[in-house]
């Protein structure tokens, strides 16, 4: 790797030739504002609040996309600097809605912390507003194009880390916008709902649809048993928007914090994500051993699953029928908890806390109803959502005392747990899957070749006489190239795992929003920690999963949990 010296600030460092100027000032140490740039999408110099003095250039620079050089000399903090970037954001807040203390992205918003961090109290110039209806016709996200810097950040991520295109600029000039094809709301666009645009815009022009007022009303309502389940990815990322360290495992708290808010039972989806391998682990027993459709690819991501039916409704029959553990815990609270506790189905409502936007959209599907008295699941709440409740209420989340999650579907497993990691629904399932078959305790419940954050995992195990070949995958754009492999005949797996969003559910679209690799990689340890300090780890060891089949589903793939715990999917035209 050939080096160059550059000097910034007075400093002299060392940097591969093909650094930008911005990489050789983070390298140094220095701060400097951008908001176009993220680090994880390909820079594209479009907002200019990066720029910074090189000796020799005509003009100042935009650092996210200038290459160093041999010798260059680069000054970030100069007086014409600190004008041309003020310049800069005064435009942009010039025609930028002035609704700061309502905003959805109040006091997290890059916009605005830039405006303070550059000392600008005032706005020399008067902007024009942009009138562009909001879109808010889906279950999932909200794009208020009013509040739109043009940074095109979403338009990338939609396009380089899920493959699916669905945004770009429209119209020229102070008209530009980004829009889907034809200006089209997102319900009629191809768009997944996985909520990876949400989590890299910088202001609040897309952001999650906010269903706090409806669970608050449901709290507050008396003829109303009102039950939260929690995925496993929550736990270890709810901490970050209530400032703790990334990664903070918060599980005890944040079953405190939702008996504060009212909830009258605290339910684990952990535990119905032992069910899913119950269920899924089965079915994929019987598809090898009765000739069915290989491979076997999971349907716990609700933004995987809306991708394949939009783009490759061709492959639907290789998707596990098994519901996603959301979807099952709905369907077992409206029916199994409802007859135990004898609560009429329509007097319950179901609340799921979750990484996930696309999860709002799948408690949407008209086939989500076990009872025929409306959703399994009424409600489902982002992580960023739960957060704002909890600061709503006042509650001081960092002294709460832990307290455990309500019986028996508050029991679960490490296996369960690792649902939030990429890598780790097949893992689960390999722990179950090789002791039925084989009849014989594993001896390490690790299984490392599924585990990381590569894009596509491979890795061949032995399940008794047949070595089984595997795939993991996570990001929408790295499960196109497994799916053009099975198009084109060129996949011999047997069982594929598919996570719509960046390291999985930990890098979901209702995660707190600075969920770059590093942040990622923390909250995937802290997954992999709550395993190893699980007293259980292996799906089928859990003791009420074990009492639910003998009391009342009966066995795995029988005909009740088939009717309750299963669902098959269809092609969307969208788009």
């Amino acid at each position: 790797m050939e080096l160059v010296k550059v000097t910034i600030d007075g400093r002299q460092i060392e940097v591969a030739k093909t650094t930008t100027v911005l990489e050789a000032i983070q390298k140094a140490g220095i701060k400097i504002p951008t908001l176009c740039y993220h680090p994880e999408l390909r820079p594209e110099g479009a907002c200019r609040v990066c720029m910074v003095e090189v000796e020799g250039a005509r003009s100042l620079v935009a650092s996210c996309v200038y290459p160093v050089s041999q010798g260059m000399v680069v000054r970030t903090n100069t007086a014409a600097v600190r004008e041309a970037r003020r310049m800069v954001v005064e435009l942009l807040l010039a025609n930028h809605p002035k609704d700061c203390f309502t905003c959805a992205r109040n006091l997290n918003c890059e916009l605005q912390t830039i405006a303070a961090d550059l000392g600008l109290r005032g706005i020399r110039f008067e902007g024009k507003r942009k009138s562009i209806p909001i879109d808010a016709n889906n279950p999932s996200l909200v794009r208020e194009q009013e509040k739109c810097i043009l940074c095109g950040r979403c338009i990338r991520a939609c396009s380089e880390r899920q493959g699916v295109h669905v945004y770009s600029f429209v119209k020229r000039g102070f008209n530009t916008n980004v829009a889907p094809a034809f200006e089209v709301g997102l319900d009629k666009a191809p768009c997944t709902f996985c909520g990876q645009c949400a989590t890299v815009c910088p202001t609040a022009a897309i952001v999650e649809k906010d269903d706090t007022r409806e669970v608050w009303q449901a709290i507050s309502d008396s003829t109303k048993h009102v039950v939260v389940q929690t995925a496993p990815a929550v736990r270890v990322a709810l901490g970050e928007a209530l400032g703790m360290g990334p990664g903070s495992v918060v599980t005890g708290k944040m079953v405190a914090a939702l008996r504060n808010l009212g909830f009258n039972r605290v339910f684990d989806t952990d535990f119905t994500a032992d069910l899913t391998i119950m269920e899924e682990g089965y079915e994929f027993i019987s598809r090898l051993n009765n000739g069915g459709k290989l491979p076997m690819i999971t349907s716990c991501s609700p933004g995987w699953v809306n991708f394949v039916e939009i783009m490759y409704p061709e492959l639907l029959g290789h998707l596990s029928t098994a519901k996603s553990p959301q979807q099952m815990f709905g369907a077992l609270v409206k029916t199994y908890y409802a007859e135990k506790s004898g609560i009429k189905p329509q007097d319950i409502v179901s609340v799921a806390i979750m990484p996930c936007t696309a999860k709002k959209a799948e408690a949407a599907r008209e086939e989500m109803d076990s009872t025929g008295c409306g959703p399994d699941v009424d409600f489902v709440l982002t992580t960023r959502e739960l957060a704002r409740m909890i600061k709503e209420a006042g509650i001081d989340f960092s002294s709460l005392t832990a307290e455990q999650f309500d019986a028996p579907l508050g029991i679960s497993t490490g296996a369960g747990v690792i649902f939030g990691a990429t890598g780790g629904v097949m893992e689960a399932a390999l722990r179950t899957v090789v002791e039925v078959v084989t009849g014989k305790e594993l001896d390490c419940l690790e299984f490392h070749a599924v585990r990381g954050l590569n894009g596509v995992k491979e890795a061949e195990i032995p399940v008794g006489d047949l070595k089984v070949k595997l795939a993991v995958t996570h990001t929408l754009s790295n499960a196109r190239k497994l799916l053009d492999k099975i198009n084109s005949g060129d996949a011999d797996y047997h069982f594929i795992e598919i996570m719509a969003c960046p390291g999985g559910c930990i890098g979901g679209g209702g995660q707190p929003y600075a969920s770059c690799g590093d942040i990622r990689q923390k909250r995937l340890n802290s997954i992999y920690e709550c395993d190893q300090c699980s007293s259980l780890r292996k799906s089928h060891e859990n003791p009420a999963v074990k009492e639910l089949y003998d009391t009342w589903l009966g066995k795995p793939l029988g005909e009740k949990s088939y009717q309750i715990l299963h669902t098959h999917y269809h092609p969307q035209q969208r788009g």
